[in-house]
């Protein structure tokens, strides 16, 4: 680590200076040596340099969802040229130019701020070896040295012998407990970040390979965390601590406000934004006006979750316009009405019960009509004739005479008849 952390030496400089001014700050009202001037040093450090990051932090969101969005693709050409690696490169280089994607953009704001960090580490491994670095000179490196934060000094570490740790003034119990417990933070925070992230803001009706990776990288980062953490001075963890948790809160934000189609985020986005209308009678916000005029600018290629907010919209009797607003409409009010009566019209399923006594009854209508015996057709026709009035001065035809003359008329293949009657 420290091998690393020389390669950006270049940097130290900077860094060590806008620590040194966020000291005589907090210097002023916690007094000089104390470990909330050196802490809220670093903690300010961070805020300052992850403020300068927030447009690589869009970009990223960005090429994250446009990643969700182009991996069926990736797969079809992955499927297509899986035996001419060139030309799948060449695909998929091309599509990504098409939609405008760069994979690379969802690592900018950790490829950014490495080097920061890196120069912290160095900064914080000279202030422990007693060595003045950058714009740090020796009193300043003394007060450093006396900074302790809940016990632990700043530039101690948990694998730190129980000799180092007692020539910073400080017991090894009291280092080991307070780095754990940051160390448990930083990867507990890092686990939620990615979990927020796979359980609220990503479409559940898109199953892709690049979900499984999330997942996975969900449960590797916190672990990767929590091994490097052991080999963290308390400021580098305090720096980590800071950035994850500004991480977390600055994609929450996101999620709430600018969720991904289709999540769930989305869901609990619109019925917001429902409830707002509905109170208001308007949408208010330029940027909830920006997402009504997405939704609108889709139309038939609106999602489930955006179908279901233009329905509501209706059955308030207002219709999302072009421009993001709302306007009163009795039209859509006989739309979504329409809908809903469609809905209630379709048949129920009925239940396994329900069609089991179904067939078991007709089975018994059938058995009750096979009890009767069935008439033929000669005595059907018999039974007409009997019926029908017979003119006066004729004697009635004999049923011997009948069942020859019907005996006559019968088609077909006659049956042969047994040798003993020949």
């Amino acid at each position: 680590m420290d091998t690393i952390a020389s390669l950006f030496s270049f940097i130290t400089t900077p860094v060590s200076w806008v620590i040194v001014q966020f000291h005589k700050l907090y210097g002023a009202l916690f007094g000089d040596d104390t470990g909330w001037a050196w802490g809220l040093s670093i903690v300010s450090l961070v805020v300052l340099i992850r403020i300068c990051l927030i447009p690589l932090f869009v970009k990223q969101i960005k090429s994250t969802r446009n990643m969700q969005v182009l991996q069926p693709k990736m797969k079809a050409i992955q499927e297509r040229y899986k035996n001419d690696k060139q030309r799948q490169s060449e695909e998929m280089m091309k599509l990504y130019k098409e939609t405008g994607t760069n994979p690379l953009s969802s690592c900018l704001p950790i490829l950014a701020q490495s080097p920061f960090f890196f120069a912290l580490y160095h900064v914080l491994s000279a202030i422990a070896s007693g060595k003045t670095i950058g714009v740090i000179d020796q009193p300043l490196l003394d007060s450093a040295r006396q900074a302790h934060i809940f016990g632990a000094p700043l530039a101690a570490k948990f694998m730190d012998s129980e000799e180092k740790v007692q020539a910073l003034g400080a017991s090894l119990t009291d280092v080991r407990v307070v780095t754990a417990i940051m160390i448990v933070m930083m990867s507990a925070s890092q686990f939620f970040t990615q979990r927020q992230l796979m359980t609220k803001n990503v479409d559940l009706t898109v199953k892709t390979p690049y979900m499984q990776q999330q997942k996975m990288l969900m449960y590797i980062f916190p672990v990767i965390f929590a091994v490097m953490g052991i080999n963290f001075p308390v400021g580098v963890l305090v720096y980590w601590l800071t950035t994850n948790v500004w991480t977390m809160g600055q994609q929450m934000y996101v999620i709430n406000q600018n969720p991904t189609p289709g999540s769930k985020a989305q869901d609990q986005y619109l019925n917001r934004l429902l409830k707002s209308v509905t109170a208001h009678g308007e949408v208010r916000g330029r940027t909830r006006r920006n997402t009504v005029k997405r939704i609108v600018a889709k139309g038939p290629d609106r999602n489930d979750i955006e179908r279901k907010f233009i329905t509501g919209l209706g059955k308030l009797g207002l219709a999302a316009q072009e421009d993001g607003t709302v306007e009163k409409s009795d039209a859509a009010v006989i739309e979504a009405e329409g809908g809903a009566a469609a809905k209630r019209q379709q048949p129920k399923r009925q239940t396994k019960a329900k069609r089991h006594s179904a067939a078991t009854g007709s089975t018994t209508a059938k058995s009750g009509s096979t009890d009767a015996e069935p008439k033929t057709s000669l005595e059907k026709q018999d039974a007409s004739q009997d019926d029908k009035p017979k003119p006066a001065g004729k004697p009635a035809a004999s049923g011997s005479s009948r069942q020859a003359k019907s005996g006559q008329q019968r088609k077909g293949p006659q049956r042969p008849k047994h040798p003993s009657k020949k």
